[in-house]
């Protein structure tokens, strides 16, 4: 169910039938020469509608903006703050909350949007007592990458444009993949990056981080479905503790 496509005469019964809204929450940024702009917000939105028809939860909307600082300055990329993300998710929480819902699950796209959806989270958890708060960047994934990955990571917590996030459009998004124009380009990441803030250009041009050439449909629907799996046994378990 499509929250936006709703109408205000009928959607106050839905709301109290379901009580459960899903944001896809992405961002817009560079992501090497074969994946647009708009990849994380993509993915984002098409695994939320995935999750909300196994769970009969609304889709909000698309949250198209994301904190990516680290890739600010390449072409296209467009950056907000954390204060900035946080204050409109807990703005948006907030109104959810008074329309209803007692369940928010942000289905997220961007790693750099975590540390800001998990600090908004924090706050509605104060804010609105009632309200289970979610936020989902693909869990299990890095165990399920390791199972098809044909390369090692080129960072332990980093992937980007890469054997994996390109494997994943091929899997959900494949008409915005040009396969054609897929690089390798694994980059020597210094070890004080974890722990300094390193704008993204320091150690690649392309702002891919490993083997696009590798990406199969494959690959991405083995990791997807469960990520996939893994949200809607938790959101389900969630609505059976509160029956």
């Amino acid at each position: 169910m499509e929250f936006q496509y709703e109408n205000s005469y009928e959607i106050k019964d839905k709301v109290t039938a379901s009580s459960i809204a899903i944001l896809p929450v992405g961002a817009v940024e560079a992501h090497g020469p074969h994946l647009p702009l708009g990849t994380d917000n993509l993915l984002a939105e098409r695994v939320a509608k995935n999750v909300a028809e196994q769970v009969e939860a609304f889709v909000l909307p698309t949250l198209p903006y994301g904190q990516v600082w680290s890739l600010r300055n390449f072409p296209g990329s467009i950056n907000v703050s954390n204060e900035s993300l946080i204050s409109i998710v807990v703005d948006i929480g907030e109104s959810l909350y008074n329309q209803g819902f007692r369940t928010f699950v942000m289905v997220n796209g961007h790693l750099g949007n975590q540390p800001a959806l998990k600090d908004a989270a924090r706050v509605l958890f104060t804010s609105c007592p009632d309200m289970k708060v979610f936020y989902f960047f693909y869990p299990g994934m890095k165990q399920a990458a390791k199972e098809v990955r044909e390369t090692d990571s080129a960072h332990a917590t980093y992937f980007h444009a890469c054997e994996i996030e390109t494997s994943y459009m091929l899997y959900l998004a494949p008409e915005y993949v040009d396969m054609k124009k897929a690089i390798k380009d694994i980059p020597n990441i210094p070890e004080d990056a974890d722990v300094t803030p390193t704008p993204w250009e320091a150690f690649t041009r392309s702002a891919v981080l490993g083997d696009a050439t590798l990406a199969t449909k494959e690959k991405g629907e083995h990791i997807i479905e469960i990520a996939i799996r893994n949200m809607v046994d938790m959101l389900r378990n969630h609505c059976q503790k509160r029956r």
